[in-house]
């Protein structure tokens, strides 16, 4: 089979399948190069790819400057494409099985007090100055995202229906595509009701989306991204990224460091499997040991 029709049949079936748009975006920017790779070598066939192949085209793709993270996720990426080959049994073998994963420093941004009260003044001080809208939600933005630690996605679908007012709670369209029932608390609430009373005071109506650009329409991914990037450049942290990812991984290491159970953790922050939340709290465990050495009873009783 020839490897451009191979590719273009896996994407189809990605589709088909209800693969999310960011997903297959991923898989065409991940995948695509090296099927260009392959052909520009000379082989047009899929069975005539080898694990050789695949190990010089990584090889290339370090000499580029991309890290392990990158590589391991392009290793991921040809991997699926090569399980589905050998479900269609378009080949007996994939050339991955001969291919490891790289070994990565395992780290997990978390914003700091200090920071987060940077974020929060940067926002407040624009509001106090401009009262404008993207003040506003900027703010309320940061307050949601550490508050819940929900992801972008969610942030962007999130519409003021979904939000329980009364019984301070949220549903929001998650990542197993279904809606999850998130906890707010009162404070968060009161600050929603703040944010949606100059909505409704800026645009002259009720609106259907929670965070909305200034045109009025709904925001994307894109503009989510852009206001996370203007903020970067306003903060200029130099050891953390600043994106609402971050503020999901400091929502669930505050749950670990107060003592949380796995099982809840779990449940909060929606992992569908607990090896995921397993894998977090593993990484702060030393965190976990300082914080029982600091405060634990025994400390202070003379035994």
């Amino acid at each position: 089979m020839l490897l451009k029709f191979a590719y273009e049949d896996f994407i189809a079936d990605r589709r088909f399948n209800n693969t999310s748009k960011a997903n297959v975006q991923n898989y065409k920017y991940l995948l695509y190069p090296f099927i260009e790779y392959c052909l520009e070598k000379g082989v047009i066939n899929v069975e005539d790819v080898t694990h050789v192949h695949l190990r010089d085209y990584l090889m290339q793709c370090q000499e580029k400057g991309n890290k392990p993270n990158t590589i391991n996720s392009i290793i991921l990426r040809i991997r699926a494409f090569y399980n589905y080959l050998v479900d269609e049994k378009v080949v007996n073998e994939s050339i991955t099985k001969k291919v490891k994963l790289q070994k990565t420093d395992v780290k997990i941004d978390v914003f700091t007090d200090e920071q987060i009260y940077q974020m929060l003044a940067y926002y407040r001080s624009l509001r106090r100055r401009d009262l404008s809208y993207s003040s506003y939600r900027g703010y309320m933005l940061i307050l949601l995202l550490l508050g819940t630690g929900i992801r972008k996605k969610e942030v962007i679908m999130l519409k003021w229906s979904d939000i329980d007012f009364k019984n301070l709670t949220m549903n929001v369209y998650g990542k197993n595509r279904r809606y999850e029932t998130v906890f707010l608390t009162e404070k968060l609430v009161k600050e929603l009701s703040i944010y949606r009373s100059f909505c409704i005071q800026h645009f002259g109506h009720d609106n259907e989306y929670v965070f909305l650009n200034r045109d009025n329409t709904p925001m994307t991914s894109n503009s989510i991204t852009l206001v996370f990037r203007n903020l970067k450049d306003k903060m200029n942290f130099k050891d953390v990224r600043v994106s609402p990812h971050t503020f999901r991984h400091t929502f669930c290491h505050r749950l670990a460091m107060s003592g949380t159970s796995v099982f809840a953790i779990q449940k909060l922050m929606r992992h569908s499997d607990i090896s995921t939340t397993m894998r977090y709290v593993a990484m702060w465990g030393n965190e976990l040991k300082k914080e029982n050495d600091k405060h634990n009873p025994l400390n202070d009783l003379d035994v």
